[in-house]
């Protein structure tokens, strides 16, 4: 019996349809690439090993007593692996009983200073554990970030996070790390104002990259580029990319994450300036989680894969079997393990590389640490809802204060094992860019959101809207001429 041309019309149309919703059904939804298994496994092991290293919530310094800025570190990528929680939130409650012994001199009798930096890092610290970052241990850490941001009088100064110094506390050491974590702090906590955003792009030079301080010879510089023959610092670039990607400053971040591609070497590693631009752990972890934020999946992939290969494990960790997860600073330090173990007055290296190494196994963004769930190897989607506030932990007794302060996130763990003693308020590493236009309060997505990436669906929902279009005109005339 002959097909009547109706049927054949609505055949078509059923075809259509199915074939439609097939390529938009099996198109994976765009957002931040996941972590394969394999490296959210070692991701994992990493961040075990490094809370084991804990004791009562805090992690030691090199000289013993509590380093709060590594405390902070091992926080983060706790959280960002979802590995122990109650020793995560041991350390939460430590932090927020102890910011001034973090973001000032106090322990030391220098009263009056207040680092800007570790304000701003605290801040970020209390959103992405999931605090209340207005009142952390009792501080307002937003009002307390703002208070610090340089005003309209400064002029090129304008947005940046500065520290309330005295004589004898010595000049400002705030630098690209601050600012960063200053962005990424108010994004998360109510929206970061423009002039923040504006300070941070004006630290990237025509070539993508950022540099690590704003100051040049001795003297706030108005940009990047006004600096001759400014260096510039993977690690300071791949902060700034996730707070500008944090801000919805994309174009800047893009830019960003072209340059750290090009700064990648044949295995996957990244290295940082000075003292830290060999390859290390420090330099590739942080690269390889701003690369998965931007995404940059492949040059993602091979920096996790480099990260791995420096990873002690049971099968290969010998003397240092005992500590596997461990991620060592490089390859000189992963066959002195190997070979000999991790000596006490090394451990503190080991700390270090291995908290901002794993950042880039997890590939879970800052802009995201305590808003996605953490990887398991499959697709994580991002999700714009924030959690709620839990208000302040409880504080708990304030360590002794140890030898010297850590007020200033540390860019990356040098490989020297001698740190110096007494109070150092900032720690060193390793064509103009047009200002993007961002918003002051949150941005769609909710605070943190990061830019689409991955692959577009955009394309193939208009292709499914064409064929359905084309579908019921086809049936429109299908039906007229069986009239």
């Amino acid at each position: 019996m002959p097909t009547s041309p109706l049927r054949r019309v609505g055949a078509g149309l059923g075809v259509a349809v199915v074939t439609a919703l097939a390529i938009v059904v099996a198109t994976p939804p765009s957002g931040v690439a996941a972590s394969s298994a394999a490296h959210s496994a070692a991701a994992r092991d990493a961040a075990a090993w490094l809370a084991g290293e804990y004791a009562d919530g805090v992690l030691p310094g090199p000289f013993g007593g509590a380093d709060w800025g590594l405390t902070i570190d091992g926080m983060l990528a706790l959280a960002a692996t979802g590995v122990d929680p109650s020793t995560r939130q041991a350390a939460t409650a430590q932090i927020a009983a102890n910011v001034r012994s973090y973001n000032s001199y106090d322990d030391w009798g220098i009263e009056g200073f207040t680092d800007g930096g570790a304000t701003a890092k605290l801040l970020y610290a209390a959103s992405a554990a999931g605090a209340d970052p207005t009142d952390f241990g009792g501080w307002d850490l937003r009002a307390e970030t703002l208070a610090l941001v340089s005003g309209a009088h400064t002029g090129h100064q304008h947005g940046r996070i500065t520290s309330r110094t005295t004589d004898e506390s010595g000049q400002d050491p705030s630098n690209t790390f601050d600012q960063s974590f200053a962005v990424l702090g108010l994004a998360r906590s109510g929206g970061a104002p423009q002039e923040t955003v504006d300070f941070l792009v004006r630290q990237q030079c025509a070539a993508g990259g950022f540099r690590l301080y704003p100051d040049a010879a001795g003297a706030p510089s108005p940009s990047c580029d006004a600096e001759s023959n400014a260096t510039l610092d993977v690690d300071s670039t791949a902060m700034a990319v996730q707070a500008l990607l944090a801000a919805g400053a994309d174009d800047a971040a893009g830019r960003g994450a072209d340059w750290l591609v090009a700064q990648q070497r044949a295995d996957g590693s990244f290295g940082g300036s000075g003292p830290t631009s060999g390859a290390n752990s420090n330099s590739t972890g942080l690269a390889g989680q701003a690369l998965a934020a931007a995404g940059r999946d492949t040059e993602a992939t091979r920096a996790a894969q480099a990260l791995a290969a420096l990873q002690l494990t049971g099968a290969n960790g010998g003397a240092a079997t005992a500590d596997a997860g461990a991620i060592a600073y490089d390859t000189g330090a992963l066959t002195e393990a190997v070979d000999e173990g991790i000596a006490g007055n090394l451990r503190d290296q080991w700390r270090r590389a291995t908290a901002q190494a794993l950042l880039g196994l997890a590939q879970v963004p800052l802009g995201r640490i305590g808003l996605d769930p953490p990887p398991t190897g499959g697709p994580t989607p991002s999700t714009s809802a924030s959690p709620t506030p839990t208000g302040s932990p409880a504080p708990s007794a304030s360590p002794t204060p140890t030898d010297a302060p850590t007020a200033s996130p540390t860019p990356s763990a040098s490989p020297s094992d001698t740190p110096t003693a007494g109070p150092t308020p900032s720690d060193t590493p390793s064509t103009p860019v047009a200002t993007p236009t961002v918003s002051t309060s949150p941005v769609a997505g909710g605070p943190g959101r990061l830019p689409t990436t991955g692959v577009a669906i955009g394309g193939y929902v208009l292709t499914a809207l064409l064929l359905v279009g084309g579908g019921a005109v086809l049936l429109v005339l299908g039906r007229r001429r069986a009239t």
